[in-house]
């Protein structure tokens, strides 16, 4: 039997995952903004999907499953590296999004999400096909504002990364 790789895998997973978790309420988010590689700019995309929160034990905090699909468009740089900047990045993402439970507090708009990822090209920036996501940001009913930074954490030199700001619109369904 052939290997199945990794964002292949990665994107069985998250279809078979979907009709389970789609039982819940969902939040769906657009996003878009500016991604960074060592200060050289780029176009990002993602679509979000957020699942119904679910308490963490008695705690304050709740965490809700969280699934995306993105795209990082490529860069032509003049600067040369070891790696190619050229190729555009589609990856998908699973993991859980972690927030506060109390709906009154100041803060209960702030999150913060990780997530493992599996992505179709390997760049200068994502230089393995398994990477993680870690995003910090506010989720207002209809918007969010986020920073995101994509990385393999070392597993693979080079390990710039991707760092970005990016805006949402999201919707309940």
């Amino acid at each position: 039997m052939r290997s199945l790789p990794c964002h292949r895998l990665a994107a069985a997973l998250a279809l078979l995952a979907l009709p389970v978790l789609s039982q819940a309420a969902t939040h769906v988010e657009v996003q878009g903004g500016r991604s960074y590689m060592d200060s050289y700019g780029t176009n990002a995309a993602f679509v979000e999907a957020v699942f119904a929160p679910r308490p963490i034990g008695n705690s304050r905090y709740t965490w809700s499953p969280d699934v995306s699909a993105g795209w990082i468009d490529g860069r032509e740089l003049s600067r040369p590296y070891e790696k190619t900047t050229r190729p555009s990045v589609a990856l998908v993402a699973a993991g859980a999004r972690l927030r506060t439970r109390d709906e009154s507090a100041w803060y209960h708009p702030l999150f913060f999400s990780f997530q493992l990822a599996g992505t179709n090209h390997t760049t200068q920036a994502l230089s393995s096909h398994y990477q993680f996501v870690s995003t910090l940001g506010l989720q207002f009913r209809h918007v969010s504002f986020a920073i995101r930074h994509i990385s393999n954490g070392g597993l693979h030199d080079p390990n710039s990364g991707e760092t970005m700001a990016l805006v949402g619109v999201g919707f309940d369904i």
